[in-house]
């Protein structure tokens, strides 16, 4: 991987553009163009159910991802639409990857409903829906590998939770996420894994381009791991992070800075970041502290041009610009095929994100697809959103601007 990276810079340097081929977690290896696409979603929420689905009532998570799985994999026949953005109005063709932005499974929450199914199980139709039903491929024609990171839930799944869940935790999903993206030479197991060191914290150069994966929220632990990884890329590179909390992130996510400063009902933190969060007690407070060390870091890497998330879940393409508004971040925030803000209670505005990237012109088109428009004719054609295109690494730095 360093060998790449060395000689993607020297490429760089002398104007050339040269693709590498990058190791998927499944061991195969492709070989990358110029303009490389992948697609983005998130918080597919294993265990829960939709109210409705194409007619269907309390619909499994597990029915709901495989119909949007079906329709990604009719990606590569498609038509982007005529929008002005790169590769309007062509066929779509190759996907290099798919990136799922985390909580994979609910937590396992004693609900009146009833108890969410385990972690565990939760794993094992992730399994067979993403990592053995995804079948796009890329520009070298090998299948297209999944990434993906955790979210809150899967977290929450292994640490424990401030509300009763049966089994009080479970940590499967996040074994099994840490074993699939960072290959340890030894295997965690149930018995093994421990959360504050077993991050996923991973990186892949594909393109041209530089791809961190990284759990949760870029906290202070995750930021000194960046910072070991962008020393060996060049300050020309562009730089994208996957993810699964906002820039902003909640201040319940992180440690709690009250008495014992464990998970309990009265403070209601998560405990699923290293910081103990600095501006209050309060679970529903500000995050001004933390975002002002993101911003920080970010002004320091200004390669760093682009930031995809889950969480709170609605298509939406925005600047994040910190609260001293001395950087600019092009920030992609998707939607859920579970718990959308808009499309948990109207199916037609479901949606992933097709991502098309391309190194010569340093462009990025972030297009809205609506896989579900139609829910009365599910095989028709795919729809499209909104779209915006922009530009990319290095940021610009907006301190200097009048």
């Amino acid at each position: 991987m360093k060998i790449r990276k060395h000689l993607s810079r020297l490429a760089l340097v002398v104007g050339v553009l040269v693709t590498w081929g990058v190791r998927a977690p499944q061991g195969q290896v492709a070989t990358e163009p110029t303009t490389i696409q992948f697609v983005f979603t998130s918080d597919a929420h294993y265990g829960i159910t939709r109210d409705t689905f194409r007619g269907h009532t309390n619909v499994d998570a597990h029915t709901v991802n495989a119909a949007m799985i079906a329709k990604i994999n009719g990606l590569s026949s498609a038509t982007f639409p005529k929008d002005g953005g790169l590769k309007a109005g062509e066929q779509i063709g190759a996907v290099e990857f798919l990136a799922q932005g985390g909580d994979i499974a609910n937590r396992e929450e004693v609900t009146e409903m009833g108890t969410i199914q385990s972690a565990a199980r939760s794993w094992t139709q992730f399994q067979a829906d993403y990592l053995e039903g995804v079948h796009l491929a890329g520009r070298s024609g090998a299948r297209a590998p999944v990434y993906m990171v955790p979210g809150n839930h899967d977290v929450s799944n292994a640490i424990g939770y401030h509300l009763p869940m049966v089994p009080t935790t479970d940590n499967t999903s996040m074994v099994e996420i840490f074993n699939y993206m960072m290959h340890p030479a030894v295997a965690r197991t149930s018995a093994t894994y421990h959360y504050p060191e077993d991050k996923i914290l991973v990186s892949h150069d594909i393109g041209g381009m530089h791809f961190m994966f990284i759990t949760m929220w870029p906290d202070s632990s995750v930021r000194a791991w960046m910072e070991r990884d962008l020393a060996n890329v060049a300050p020309t590179t562009p730089v994208f992070i996957v993810t699964h909390d906002q820039p902003e992130s909640q201040a319940k996510h992180f440690s709690n800075p009250n008495g014992a400063h464990d998970i309990n009902g009265r403070d209601k933190f998560e405990n699923l970041l290293a910081e103990t969060l600095a501006d209050g007690p309060s679970a529903e407070g500000p995050t001004t502290v933390e975002q002002r060390s993101l911003e920080g870091f970010l002004a320091q890497h200004p390669n760093i041009t682009a930031y995809f998330h889950g969480n709170s879940n609605w298509n939406q393409f925005y600047d994040w610009t910190g609260p001293g508004n001395s950087v600019v971040l092009h920030t992609f925030r998707v939607d859920s095929p579970m718990k959308g803000a808009v499309s948990a209670t109207d199916e037609t505005k479901l949606s992933f994100q097709v991502i098309t990237l391309d190194a010569a012109s340093r462009r990025m088109t972030v297009r809205e697809c609506l896989w579900n428009s139609d829910p009365q004719h599910p095989s028709g054609p795919l729809a499209w959103g909104s779209s915006t295109t922009v530009a990319f690494a290095p940021r610009p730095d907006i301190r200097n601007q009048h």
